[in-house]
């Protein structure tokens, strides 16, 4: 997609996601057995797109400050590989990870940049999302700097693909679009209802979906194969390798070529949301960077979120509780897991294009302010 190719100035595969693109990556430049080094708070599908890929999650510390690999406490000699979160669009220390095998997800840092430098320039591959910042519902580009790389990770790309259907093409892009009026006018609050009396949204345990561990140990005998470990990788997006048609990829453009316009806005919700004393330290040290979402880290956060939904602020992107808990059999732990579990239990990620409409239940929230130890 040329915006993200000018970005980036690297070649750039279209996909139907931003999962495709990671699997893919993990594929192309890692060797199954391999150890891969990886954030404990992500999306669930992430880790099993991990295990798909036939390698051993090891579980990074946390970073209090961003919620992002503790780089300082790891032994990096001791893993093959990395791959970045830059959670809520606060850079992961890329430059740390220097020497090795380094895949950067940057579906929530599609603007971030570092010392300059846009994310997803820095490793072998970058996976944006259009789901993101473009709010686009779907899609997603593999930015990588060779263009013989880009060759074979097409073919493997098109291996993968299903074929798509108009009507559930036309589908998606409308709920797209749905979903972005209901944000603009203020109607979150009745199309949450909505999707919830017709049963849309994915079955969760908590905040994320059910392990069903058993069965997958079944299916891990066929890694480094994809679609074994569909039932766990497409949760909430079960079209995550269906191939797009014209509609959606004007869609896609269409909301990609839009973001450049939300950038001071967002830039302005996110040094209002940074002068909340909630605010992640890290907020104040990238209030040039439009950030996907704004983190605070609260007390009572579940009924933080009933509030805002009441001021009409839908709360996502939440990932608790860290991977090293919520599948302990399928990683190697982390060594020191207490500032995972703290994040993970207080992060309240808030859109900082509707900072004002959330400040007035923000203001009042009291900081979770204990200790990690």
């Amino acid at each position: 997609m040329r915006p993200i190719a000018e970005r980036t100035g690297r070649h750039c595969l279209l996909l139907p996601s931003n999962r495709l693109g990671l699997y893919l990556s993990l594929r192309h430049w890692c060797t199954p057995g391999q150890r891969l080094l990886m954030s404990p708070l992500s999306a669930d599908e992430i880790l099993f797109l991990v295990l798909a890929a036939g390698l051993r999650p090891v579980i990074a510390p946390l970073s209090p400050g961003d919620g992002n690999i503790d780089a300082a406490q790891v032994d990096l000699s001791t893993v093959d590989a990395v791959l970045t979160t830059n959670l809520y669009g606060l850079p992961d220390q890329v430059s740390a990870f220097t020497g090795k095998i380094l895949i950067e997800d940057v579906a929530h840092a599609m603007e971030t940049s570092v010392d300059g430098r846009p994310l997803g320039t820095f490793g072998q591959a970058g996976v944006f999302s259009l789901s993101k910042h473009p709010g686009a519902g779907s899609g997603g580009v593999l930015a990588v700097e060779h263009a013989s790389d880009l060759k074979a990770l097409q073919r493997a790309r098109d291996q993968l693909l299903q074929p798509g259907a108009f009507r559930a093409e036309v589908l998606s892009v409308v709920t797209s679009m749905a979903r972005q009026l209901a944000l603009k006018y203020n109607l979150v609050r009745p199309a949450l209802r909505l999707a919830r009396a017709l049963d849309l949204q994915e079955p969760r345990d908590g905040y994320r979906i059910p392990l069903l561990a058993e069965a997958l140990s079944q299916v891990l005998p066929h890694a480094p194969l994809l679609p074994p470990f569909d039932p766990w990788v497409q949760a909430d997006l079960h079209s995550y390798r269906t191939e797009r048609g014209p509609l959606a990829r004007w869609y896609q453009a269409r909301r990609v070529a839009a973001v450049p316009g939300e950038r001071s806005r967002r830039l302005a919700g996110v040094a209002r949301l940074a002068a909340l004393p909630s605010a992640a330290s890290a907020v104040r040290d990238h209030l040039d960077q439009p950030l996907f979402r704004v983190p605070l880290l609260v007390r009572e956060r579940d009924a933080a979120i009933a509030e805002l939904e009441r001021y009409g602020v839908a709360t996502g992107y939440l990932y608790d509780p860290p991977y090293d808990d919520y599948a302990e059999p399928f990683t190697q732990p982390s060594a020191d897991p207490a500032a995972a579990r703290w994040w993970a239990r207080h992060v309240l990620p808030v859109d900082p294009l509707y900072a004002s409409r959330a400040l007035p239940v923000l203001r009042h929230l009291e900081p979770a302010w204990e200790r990690v130890r």
